[in-house]
């Protein structure tokens, strides 16, 4: 018989490796807006109910919204790296210098930032492919502008929003040659009333389509107001848009998330730089307007299809910048790496870079 001592001593442990085995991986998320934005931040939020909802009680998920690009960054991330989570997601470009320091400082936590480009040992990166969905978003402004105008409320000058421009315009182009794209950047995220603001200039110009790289739905409600058409971001805005939705570009994080989460549970987890588009459905085109004909709702689906079935690469060329140089040879498609870099718009814009 073994001593009372030793029994108590396994049942101890006992309990302990069961405390231990039942414990949820936890998982935190930093957005750089409120998760109430209808774009952006609510569609990762999304992404991470449905993490819950696939895990149930093997996870525990906790997120921070409304965090600054910069210094704040760095303290909130640092904050849930240090209250035990095992895996973190930090959404914003902007988060990326702050990321990856955190991530040195805590090499047993995995870390995966969206839209960036820097990767160490547990540091991934991952984003939408959304000049996919902008793409598919020119072809359908193109068919339906009466001023051959578009207006673009872009957010800050970084690559992501910059191949994002050149795509509406490249997709626009390819079905209306007299197209123009007008281009204002309010250097916001979430600024209702700045991107209102926007819009209304936009259209004070000619403008009857809106499309934005901004999160909140104003510019589609002023589309809407003065009988234009507008553009959802991130997320499925028709319920906002009344007969001026034309279409949303919705980015459906969940896929990722769970597949990643469950990498990491299986040991698996390598850091990569993921790219999802259309044809994994983390890209999805919505809502399309019943007001289109149906040449020009089949000219769009046709767009989607191509591009889903690998068929059509939307930055494949040739491809000149606006000086006219050739930057992308004749059916050579741009590498994600070229893509995560361009700093230069396609021939044909006249709007110009912010310095």
């Amino acid at each position: 018989m073994k001593p009372k001592s030793s029994l108590v001593l396994a049942a101890t442990l006992s309990m302990s490796m069961s405390v231990l085995a039942e414990d949820p991986m936890k998982v935190g998320f930093v957005y750089v807006g409120p998760v109430g934005d209808h774009g952006w931040s609510y569609q990762h939020d999304l992404g991470r109910l449905a993490l819950e909802e696939h895990f149930g009680d093997k996870v525990s998920t906790t997120y921070v919204e409304n965090v600054s690009e910069g210094a704040d960054a760095e303290r909130t991330i640092r904050r849930l790296a240090q209250a035990g989570n095992d895996v973190i997601f930090t959404t914003s470009f902007g988060f990326m210098n702050p990321t990856a320091r955190v991530a040195e400082q805590f090499p047993d936590i995995t870390f995966l930032h969206a839209t960036g480009y820097k990767r160490g040992e547990n540091l991934g990166t991952y984003l939408s492919v959304t000049y996919e969905g902008r793409y598919v978003t020119g072809t359908a402004a193109g068919l339906v502008t009466e001023t051959d105008t578009l207006g673009y409320i872009a957010s800050f000058p970084i690559p992501e929003v910059i191949r994002d421009i050149n795509a509406v315009y490249l997709g626009a182009k390819e079905v209306n040659p007299d197209i123009e794209l007008k281009v204002v950047w309010v250097n916001t995220w979430f600024d209702p009333a700045k991107e209102a603001d926007a819009a209304n200039a936009l259209m004070d110009q000619g403008v009857d389509v809106i499309i934005q790289h901004t999160d909140s739905p104003a510019p589609l409600i002023a589309a809407d107001k003065r009988g234009n058409w507008g553009v959802g971001q991130a997320s499925d805005m028709r319920k906002f848009g009344g007969d001026a939705h034309l279409l949303s570009v919705v980015n459906d994080w969940a896929p990722y998330y769970i597949d990643t989460v469950q990498s990491v549970m299986d040991g698996a987890w390598e850091p990569a730089d993921y790219w999802g588009g259309i044809s994994d459905d983390v890209i999805q085109v919505v809502g399309i307007s019943e007001r289109l004909t149906d040449e020009q709702r089949a000219k769009v689906n046709s767009v989607m299809e191509s591009i889903d079935k690998g068929e059509f690469h939307p930055f494949t060329g040739p491809l000149k910048d606006q000086s006219g140089e050739l930057r992308v040879p004749e059916g050579v498609s741009m590498t994600k790496e070229e893509l995560a870099g361009m700093n230069w718009y396609v021939e044909g814009m006249t709007a110009t870079l912010p310095q």
